[in-house]
């Protein structure tokens, strides 16, 4: 042996130097997000004042036909909606960023009262239909991920792709006639009986959200009818972003599963169920929670026809009553409104995914 040799040195990447951060900084990320609100909010103002004006002004569009030509003069320019539109455009701005959405013209009532009392519901609707999405989609996905090129797995892509294309509407009509009129186990529509909504409507300090006032009361029939009532919306407008769900997780456990990491616990003997469960299940999510601010933004799409079709009062309800009133100061505050919150909930999600994978922050 040649003890002169020159000794071989393996080639090691650097250790990460001590105290560095992995990622990119949250904190310059979430403030980007935030900033970044901005803009879109205004863009989507500007959108619609520019909509709503292409009709007329609100008030000849709403009262056009019932008041004189006089009247109607009269309180045009008592609204401003005679002057130059530069300057109600301004005016416009200066009142929605600070909380004044008007008074609408059909039932003159304020517009910021409208969205607290209905835009409760709205969420509610929303949140019952993701924990849908999420019950029915997540687990389903990982099946036919198991069950890959197999007859289940084709059996759940179609189920997928055809709640996906049903129009909801059609889904809570064949939903209300199969569940209500053909086998009485659900209520028709509504939030609730009228004796509990009496009740939920007198109680102190109520937040609208009748799951948790129907909590405050104590009375378990109460819940019990909330509940009820919340099941066919909640199920129509839910498995619409199931079958999202559902691609999005099979696809993404699919590819975890052919990662090298997979491959040696398989290798190791490790069944496919378990791989499944434990290995690939984690990963597949991060997509989810990505996705699920696009998914907000069509939950509250769908909730216009949801709320409609199951007569839930929500901003969805309230807003096709008010276009067919043609009453656009109310549509405009509603319009905003839900543009905010899909806004601020891209932004949270945003952070969530970030908080989960540091590569996002790049």
């Amino acid at each position: 042996m040649d003890t002169n040799a020159t000794p071989v040195h393996l080639v090691t990447a650097d250790p990460p130097a001590k105290g560095k951060k992995q990622g990119g900084s949250l904190w310059l990320y979430a403030v980007v997000r935030l900033l970044l609100i901005i803009p879109t909010i205004f863009i989507l103002t500007t959108l619609v004042f520019i909509l709503m004006r292409l009709t007329g002004d609100p008030i000849t569009a709403a009262m056009g036909g019932r008041l004189s030509a006089a009247e109607l003069a009269q309180r045009v320019h008592a609204a401003g909606y005679d002057r130059p539109m530069i300057t109600q455009y301004l005016q416009y701005l200066g009142h929605t960023f600070t909380g004044n959405f008007g008074t609408t013209m059909s039932d003159n009532r304020p517009v910021t009262q409208i969205l607290t009392t209905y835009g409760a519901a709205t969420l509610e609707l929303a949140f019952y239909s993701l924990i849908v999405a999420f019950v029915v989609g997540i687990p389903l996905g990982m099946i036919a991920a198991y069950y890959r090129d197999k007859g289940q797995d084709a059996w759940l892509r179609v189920f997928a792709i055809l709640w996906y294309a049903t129009p909801v509407f059609f889904s809570g009509l064949l939903l209300k006639l199969v569940f209500s009129i053909w086998l009485g186990w659900l209520p028709v529509a509504g939030r609730a009986t009228t004796g509990s909504e009496i009740t939920l409507q007198f109680l102190p300090h109520r937040t609208n959200i009748y799951l948790i006032d129907a909590l405050r009361t104590g009375n378990v029939s109460i819940v019990w009818d909330v509940l009820q009532h919340a099941v066919l919306p909640a199920v129509a407008l839910g498995l619409l972003t199931a079958g999202i769900f559902l691609r999005l997780v099979r696809a993404n456990v699919i590819g975890t599963l052919s990662t090298d990491y997979v491959e040696a616990a398989r290798s190791r003997g490790v069944g496919e169920f378990r791989l499944v469960r434990k290995h690939a299940y984690r990963p597949a999510l991060i997509p989810i929670i990505t996705v699920m601010g696009l998914q907000i933004a069509l939950l509250l799409g769908g909730a216009v026809l949801t709320e409609t079709t199951f007569e839930w009062r929500g901003l969805g309800f309230e807003l096709v009553q008010y276009l067919d009133a043609r009453d656009f100061v109310a549509v405009q505050g509603i319009v905003i409104l839900l543009a905010i919150i899909v806004a601020v909930t891209n932004f949270i999600v945003d952070l969530v995914a970030a908080l989960i994978d540091p590569r996002v922050r790049y």
